[in-house]
């Protein structure tokens, strides 16, 4: 049997170990440039003892973001600004346990540079791990138990990126039809003596727990006595995508939904502060871009610049959405989307529509708190009516304020849905958005929205 030797105990080393390194050029960088700290206990031996034992429990605290092989760049973003959180409260502690006072701008200096080294090593390490792993090395043998549905949606996630380092070395299901699979490796009565024969790591089950069967009982006992890693795959997995917390009552295991983020109001208040402070900006300097606009639409054709239109907000509560007038005056302007070559549209209304400069007018209902700059994009009240009778789970969409961009939009679900299929996508997109929301994610959106603008989206006309 071969050995292991993906070195995954030296990959986690060496990245706590380029953290402290990273710590202490922050710490090193702020005696350089810092003229405020005249009592020099900043530079003290005990002031730098003390900031790399404060890093020694944060690196225990958020190590498992380093096992994880599934995560996103604002998952990891905002795992930083947590541990850079808290090393600094536990270290202001020490500090003032031991009555060492340093100047606030010096520390402000120092967390700022910690903070934006720590965030790029961070990305760039798993950027590189990800690129090693494509590689073929430190990945896990994964084999899994059940063929439904479940078991199917299983394997492709973890096939839909090498980067993540799974190898599916086995598949075994007792429905013939799973045989036309390439990993299929046999019946559930094989899986004991493949494992026996080959090196497996992690075994995932998707089989039901069926007391008769007694199925997922023997394949942990199978796991448990060849030292393979176990995970048992609900089958509610199929139709439920939130995540769940394990909460026991005394010895029995419960799994509860775990609420919306949106649920929290340190979520809300973080989220409309920073609507507020990013649309009032904006608003003061909107007479740089509403001018040209306003007299170019006016040039274009007959009728108003705003073109306001009635959407589905926040709990299904309608308000007036606004936008520039990209179309002539018409009668459908309130039930039919615009198409790739639709007559109605100005030409200035074209170039409007492409580079998303129609949506501006809608930093207003962001001010007014209608909507917000990131979140599902407000239908037409027609079609939430249409599409909630058609599509499942269509209005926990709006649990969440509208936005003026989302994550459906930065993933290629804009524009014209003019098939059933293009607005379950955009669904799945927004629903997905309002379950794992976190203000990371947000910046992210907002960056990739900036970044389509330049580069160009097919879908936005």
């Amino acid at each position: 049997m071969k050995s292991r030797g993906r070195y995954g105990q030296f990959i986690r080393w060496l990245v706590a170990i380029v953290d402290f390194v990273l710590l202490n050029l922050s710490y090193l960088a702020t005696l350089l440039i810092s003229h405020s700290d005249t009592q020099g206990t900043f530079c003290s031996r005990e002031s730098w003892l003390l900031c790399n034992v404060a890093f020694l429990i944060v690196t225990y605290i958020f190590s498992n973001i380093h096992n994880k092989r599934v995560v996103y760049a604002d998952q990891v973003l905002l795992q930083v600004i947590k541990s850079v959180g808290v090393h600094a409260m536990l270290f202001f502690t020490l500090l003032a346990f031991l009555s060492i006072n340093i100047e606030w701008t010096t520390m402000g200096i120092f967390y700022a540079f910690f903070l934006v080294l720590l965030s790029i090593w961070w990305i760039l390490s798993r950027k590189i791990l990800k690129w090693y792993r494509t590689r073929g090395f430190n990945y896990r043998r994964i084999i899994v138990i059940g063929g439904g549905t479940v078991g199917v949606r299983l394997m492709n996630e973890l096939q839909s990126d090498q980067g993540y380092g799974y190898r599916i070395v086995g598949f075994f299901d007792d429905n013939t039809r799973s045989r036309t699979t390439r990993e299929y490796k046999g019946k559930l009565n094989d899986v004991e003596d493949f494992v026996k024969n080959n090196y497996v790591d992690e075994m995932y089950c998707t089989v039901p727990d069926n007391d008769e069967d007694n199925i997922v009982s023997r394949m942990i006992n199978i796991a448990e006595n060849n030292a393979i890693d176990f995970y048992y795959v609900p089958q509610f997995s199929r139709t439920i995508t939130r995540r769940f917390e394990l909460d026991p009552i005394g010895n029995v295991p419960v799994l509860a939904i775990r609420p919306y983020p949106m649920s929290n109001v340190v979520n809300r208040t973080l989220k409309r502060s920073l609507d507020i402070l990013l649309s009032s900006i904006a608003l003061i300097l909107s007479p740089i871009v509403l001018i040209p606009v306003a007299i170019a639409i006016k040039l274009s054709s007959p009728g108003p610049v705003f073109f306001t239109q009635m959407r589905t907000g926040y709990r299904g509560k309608e308000f007036k959405c606004y936008k520039f007038r990209t179309m002539r005056v018409n009668s459908n302007q309130d039930t039919e989307q615009a198409t790739l070559n639709d007559p109605r549209k100005t030409r200035v209304g074209n170039f409007l529509r492409k580079t998303s400069i129609d949506e501006m007018p809608q930093i207003y209902n962001v001010w007014r708190g209608e909507m917000s700059l990131v979140g599902p994009r407000p239908h037409m009240v027609k079609h939430t009516e249409d599409y909630s009778a058609l599509i499942d789970k269509y209005m926990v969409r709006h649990t969440i304020k509208p936005g003026i961009t989302g994550w459906a939009q930065v993933n290629g679900f804009r524009g014209e849905t003019d098939q059933l299929w293009k607005m379950e996508k955009r669904v799945e997109f927004d629903v997905w958005y309002a379950e794992n929301w976190n203000l990371m994610l947000d910046f992210k959106i907002m960056f990739l929205t900036i970044a389509n603008i330049f580069r160009g989206d097919k879908n936005a006309y």
